[in-house]
Parts: structure tokens; C-alpha cells; sequence
């Protein structure tokens, strides 16, 4: 059955990949964004389509629409964005989701929060499942993120509990494809817009930290399954388990680039997690989930888009 779907931050990264998706199930789409990191550009296919509308817009205020279900995907996710003005990046978190949760309860849709592995910390745990409490700074340069979400989690469970509304969590892992932005400060990003330029790719630390990297899509698919999941509210782990270090990435991406490029390296960043890893049994048991993309055939597809892009001199 045909649902009229809100997507918060549909502009962005996932969100418009997410648009996208539903739009091709034959849903109405409602996009919401304010476009600081959403782009545009990430919809601009999907406005000729009469099921698809796209409204600016801050979830830090209030709004009124009339749908079935929301996915609340709205904040910065990557340091560089969410840093930039860490009060914004906490009230949306917070504020953002009070507004999602009200509207949720008022008109009677399911909500799903897109929460963070970013709610682990630097984990203690390895890998992380979904009952871990997490080891995060609550003052660092990182929490305005960090407990952002986890705020946002405590939220859509009070809110669940108390007024009966149908909520979701995910925890998004390292997640990369076309549409990233150039500038988001994350690896896989950075150093594909590096290689690919002929730059020296920054590599943070001696490289040895480790990362598990989710294709967009698979992503994409585990989202639909758990708004589409009754009685199972979360959270869950969405990622790829197969980790691997920092460096071997940056390797791998030059060489896949045919690049020139050196490795350049910087002092670790404060707080940055050393290790991280989704243990993903519990999406597989309910959610009957696991990722089929992998890195090689993923990294294809996203430096084909960054090339595109680049040639265009579009972000």
C-alpha cells in the first residue's frame, strides 16, 4: 500500500538515496531539509515525480504535515559539519527529535531515529552490540554529536513508554557511496577527493585505527526493513562488520585511482574512536539483514560519482 512518507534531511547523503528508494516503491515522498549539508542537487532527479515534494525547512521548529511515517535522518554527521556549531548540532538532536516525536504522536505515524555508532564512543567493547552502554566523553569536542543522539534515543524511548508512539532506532556505522560531499571530513571522502586530485591523502594518527565501511544502498535497505518491522523498536546495529584499518583503506583507494599520491600523516584527533565494528546479529535474526556490496565493488561506484562530480565542479 502506497504510504505518504516525511524523510528529515532528505537532501543529504542517505536521506536522498532514501527518497529515492521509497519514490521507486511507489510512495509519496515529503523531503524536508534546511540544506546545510543536504544538497539540492542530491534531488533534483526526483522532482518530476507528482509523489515528491521538498520543503526548507529546520527541525529545530515545529511542523505539521500529514503522513504515515517519518524517518528522522536530520544532523550533521560528520565532524567537520557538526563541529562547525556544536549548539545547532545538540538542538537538533534534541530539539529536532521533540519536534519529530510530537508530530509522530499527534497524527499517529511511525517514527525511526537514525541514531550513531558515534553513541559507543571510543568503545571499551569490540566488536559493539546493541545492550553496550558505550565509553563517550561528555565534554569533549565530540559529545555534541555523540550525546546529541543519545539524548535523541532516550526521547523516542520515553516517548514510546509513555505516550505509546511507534518509534525506531538504528545506529548508522561508517557509511560511504555516491552523493558524499567532498568536504565532509570523513575518510573515505577525503581520500577518494585527494587521489583523485593528486593530493597527499591526510591519514590521522599511524593509520592502524579501524573502520567497517557500509555501502549506501545496503544501508538503505536495512532502514526500509526496520520501519517495516512491527514490535521491534531497537535500537540496531546497521553496518558492515568486515573491518579494516585506516591505512589499508587509503592504500586501497589510491590504488584503485591510479593516483600519484603519498600518504600524509597528522596527529590523531581528540576523543577519535580506535576501534570500530557493528556486530550486526541482531538485524540478521530480526530483520533477516546483511550487507552484499563490498568495499571493492562500493569504492567502484563512489569514485566513478566523485570523478563525475568533479569534472562538473559540483560538490
Amino acid at each position: 500500500m502506497s504510504k505518504r512518507i516525511l524523510i528529515t534531511g532528505g537532501a543529504g547523503f542517505i536521506g536522498s538515496h532514501l527518497c529515492e528508494t521509497l519514490l521507486n516503491q511507489g510512495h509519496e515522498v515529503v523531503c524536508l531539509d534546511n540544506f546545510f549539508t543536504g544538497r539540492k542537487v542530491n534531488v533534483k532527479h526526483l522532482l518530476d515525480s507528482s509523489r515528491f515534494e521538498i520543503i526548507r525547512h529546520d527541525v529545530i521548529e515545529p511542523i505539521l504535515l500529514e503522513v504515515h511515517q517519518i524517518y528522522h535522518m536530520a544532523c550533521p554527521a560528520s565532524p567537520v559539519h557538526y563541529q562547525f556549531n556544536s549548539v545547532k548540532t545538540i538542538k537538533t538532536s534534541v530539539m529536532g527529535t521533540i519536534n519529530m516525536l510530537g508530530l509522530a504522536k499527534r497524527v499517529g505515524a511511525r517514527i525511526l531515529l537514525a541514531s550513531t555508532s558515534e553513541v559507543y564512543g571510543d568503545p571499551l567493547q569490540h566488536p559493539q552490540k546493541e545492550t553496550y552502554w558505550g565509553n563517550v566523553n561528555p565534554i569533549g569536542i565530540r559529545s555534541c554529536y555523540d550525546e546529541g543522539k543519545r539524548v535523541a534515543e532516550t526521547l523516542v524511548m520515553d516517548y514510546h513508554r509513555q505516550n505509546n508512539v511507534d518509534g525506531k532506532i538504528i545506529r548508522i556505522f561508517n557509511t560511504y557511496g555516491p552523493r558524499m560531499l567532498f568536504d565532509d571530513g570523513r575518510v573515505v571522502s577525503n581520500f577518494i577527493f585527494q587521489a583523485l586530485r593528486g593530493q597527499p591523502l591526510t591519514l590521522y594518527g599511524d593509520g592502524s585505527q579501524t573502520r567497517s565501511f557500509c555501502f549506501v544502498d545496503d544501508l538503505v535497505s536495512g532502514i526500509i526493513k526496520m520501519m517495516e518491522k512491527d514490535d521491534f523498536v531497537g535500537p540496531v546495529n546497521l553496518g558492515n562488520p568486515n573491518e579494516l584499518t585506516v591505512k589499508d583503506l587509503a592504500e586501497k583507494v589510491i590504488k584503485m585511482t591510479e593516483s600519484s599520491s603519498k600518504i600524509d600523516y597528522k596527529e590523531l584527533p581528540k576523543d577519535d574512536p580506535t576501534r570500530r565494528q557493528p556486530d550486526i546479529s541482531l538485524a540478521t535474526e530480526k530483520l533477516s539483514w546483511t550487507p552484499n556490496i563490498d568495499l571493492e565493488m562500493g569504492l567502484k561506484k563512489t569514485i566513478l560519482d566523485f570523478k563525475r562530480r568533479i569534472e562538473l565542479g559540483s560538490n
